[in-house]
């Protein structure tokens, strides 16, 4: 049995789900793209392929195996991206949540099945219909549930709107006993610069008390104000358009001194270093361009 718990972002990780970029199928025609990055790259022909993404999830692995976690893989789905894990499901406490994902992409949960069959059944919930709700946009924090969702009127026609409010009603009565607070995102088609995709995207906890922020991810300047003020101005790497948009806020915590980060994100490894972090530094730029990265990549089911 899987005794589930994730209380925050950063305990040392026992268990994790990490997603596979093996048989990961063609190029997606533009029309299929799920976001501005992917159908940046589709329409440059830059889009990645296969082996590449393989060697780079494969150098993740082998950070995992250094530090003695327990990796599961998702079953082999042909011609078929299961590299982004974190949308399909999360724990919170000790619960398993499956996330309504978009209808395509089932699959993926299915893929798993074979993990979830090993926790207790009445530990693992599934929201209505009408609730969406994505892992990269649910981030704990000890107290706290953060969630990123999107409030425009318009949300029914952004894709890259994944998070309603509806998702963040369902969780907060989940967890009666947590803070939630969600955060309006900024959602763009077109302009993969000016789209937090995931509140991942633009925020993320680091260590105990730290964390990497994008100001101009939040609709509202009170959101970005509520978490300056909870870990403190200094306690945050304040990213630019560019580093949002290369995917730096998207690192993975093994442990509270121990991260995860993209080889070529200098100027946040520099300052994780000075902070005392291990960073442990990664090949991850070809996955990066389907809006992904890191913790995007993985799905948490046991911090100490």
């Amino acid at each position: 049995m899987l005794r589930l718990q994730v209380t925050n972002e950063t305990s040392k990780l026992k268990a994790v789900v990490l997603g596979s970029a093996v048989n990961n199928g063609p190029t997606p025609s533009a029309d299929e793209a799920y976001d501005p990055k992917s159908l940046e790259h589709i329409l440059a022909g830059t889009y990645p392929v296969e082996a590449d993404m393989v060697g780079e999830m494969e150098a993740f692995n082998a950070v995992f195996q250094k530090y003695d976690v327990q990796v599961y893989r998702p079953e082999l789905i042909e011609n078929y991206n299961q590299i982004f894990a974190r949308d399909i499901g999360f724990v919170i406490d000790d619960v398993f949540i499956k996330a309504n994902i978009l209808p395509d992409r089932e699959r993926e949960l299915d893929a798993i099945q074979y993990v979830i069959d090993q926790m207790d059944p009445n530990k693992v919930v599934r929201p209505p219909e009408e609730v969406h709700i994505e892992g990269g946009d649910v981030m704990l924090w000890n107290d706290y549930i953060f969630i990123g969702t999107y409030k425009g009127s318009d949300y029914k026609d952004y894709i890259t709107a994944r998070t309603n409010m509806a998702g963040v009603n369902y969780i907060k009565a989940l967890f009666p006993h947590k803070i939630v607070k969600e955060f309006d995102l900024v959602k763009s088609k077109l302009e993969a610069r000016d789209n937090a995709l995931h509140l991942d995207c633009c925020f993320q906890p680091v260590g105990k008390n730290k964390g990497i922020i994008y100001k101009s991810g939040f609709r509202e300047e009170a959101d970005y104000v509520f978490l300056v003020k909870l870990f403190g101005k200094d306690n945050l790497f304040h990213l630019t358009r560019d580093e949002m948009y290369h995917m730096n806020s998207n690192v993975f915590s093994i442990d509270t001194n121990v991260v995860v980060s993209e080889q070529k994100f200098t100027r946040l490894n520099t300052w994780l270093r000075n902070n005392g972090f291990t960073v442990e530094e990664i090949p991850y730029a070809e996955i990066a361009k389907q809006e992904g990265l890191l913790r995007c990549s993985t799905l948490p089911l046991i911090r100490e």
